[in-house]
């Protein structure tokens, strides 16, 4: 890029390790181990020489369209890893790409070392309080030692499967079935411990165990739904309860305010208004308690001094029953 171009500084700012390695762009994510090594082996005598010789010889003419001769080159995918016995002896391991191999003296072993999914058939346990459970669980797991997940096992797809049921049956077994039921992890992180140090001296890592499925007799799941629907019962009742607690302190407080003077004296007024919105209704005002005790007392004081009322004139009297009458039409109208 010319000198003074705005985009090499753009590129130097926002990515500088793109910039200084473009070929990084391009990596892919995941990095895999680099399997190569070369094993020692020892020297060929005569019979092996000319094998190797007219190997040599054969695959040089296989390397021909027209040749009916076996190739010498193969192909390892991405993924795998190449394991070379000469003369049946582990001489080298080659990473993915084309490989030579001596028809007559070599043989090439594919290794597969990606992560393989194996789920493991439906396994019947006994809980220590012995009740059957049916599991079904998967594995993940791939292999880290190609030598050794070949020659020191002869088929370790079917090893880990079995050794990962068995240990299923011990753990489990040690486990009443509320655990197994409500600790599938943990129980799947036992069974995943033991497994990885009998699989490490196999050259295979155990990635993760999973429970997938528990399956258990009708009998047991009659009786964990009737517990279930007893839990959710008695916790439906406590609500109730907090509820009607909560609702007999909330009228508490209502009735408390409601008896007061001032709320009692407006809900008087309310009564009365609502009284006189009705037409062709008659309203007698009634005293209150205030004032029916005030007349009470007046009546008394009227008994010890009936003087009094005799001084009253009588048409004074009739003036004030009929302001009340008046009253009375005023408020109904």
């Amino acid at each position: 890029m010319a000198e003074g171009l705005p985009g090499e500084d753009f590129t130097k700012d926002i990515a500088p390790s793109i910039f200084k390695d473009p070929y990084l762009a391009a990596k892919p994510e995941m990095v895999f181990k680099n399997f190569s090594k070369t094993y020692p082996t020892p020297p060929y005598n005569i019979y092996q020489k000319y094998v190797s010789f007219f190997g040599q010889l054969f695959g040089l003419c296989g390397m021909c369209f027209f040749c009916p001769c076996k190739n010498p080159y193969n192909t390892v995918d991405q993924g795998e890893v190449g394991l070379i016995q000469t003369f049946g002896a582990l001489s080298r391991t080659v990473e993915p790409g084309i490989s030579y191999v001596n028809i007559f003296s070599e043989e090439l072993t594919k290794v597969n070392v990606k992560v393989n999914t194996r789920e493991l058939p439906p396994q019947s346990c006994f809980t220590r309080d012995n009740l059957s459970v049916l599991i079904t669980s998967v594995v993940y797991y791939n292999i880290i030692d190609p030598q050794k997940a070949i020659f020191s096992i002869s088929d370790i797809d079917k090893a880990i499967i079995e050794r990962t049921q068995n240990t299923m049956r011990d753990v489990v077994g040690g486990r009443v079935l509320q655990d197994v039921v409500e600790k599938r992890e943990e129980i799947a992180s036992s069974i995943e411990s033991i497994i990885s140090k009998t699989a490490a001296e196999w050259g295979v890592h155990v990635e993760a165990i999973l429970i997938k499925d528990l399956t258990l007799p009708l009998s047991v799941q009659d009786s964990f739904a009737k517990a279930a629907e007893a839990k959710r019962i008695g916790e439906a009742k406590i609500i109730n309860a907090k509820a009607e607690v909560e609702s007999a302190k909330q009228m508490r407080k209502a009735s408390d305010i409601l008896s007061s003077p001032a709320a009692l004296q407006i809900r008087y007024l309310e009564a009365l208004q609502a009284m006189s919105r009705t037409l062709g209704t008659k309203v007698i005002f009634m005293p209150s308690a205030d004032g029916i005790e005030k007349i009470v007392h007046s009546r008394g004081a009227d008994q010890r001094h009936p003087a009094t009322i005799d001084e009253e004139p009588e048409n004074n009297l009739m003036r004030r029953v009929n302001e009340h009458f008046l009253l009375q039409e005023a408020v109904n109208d």
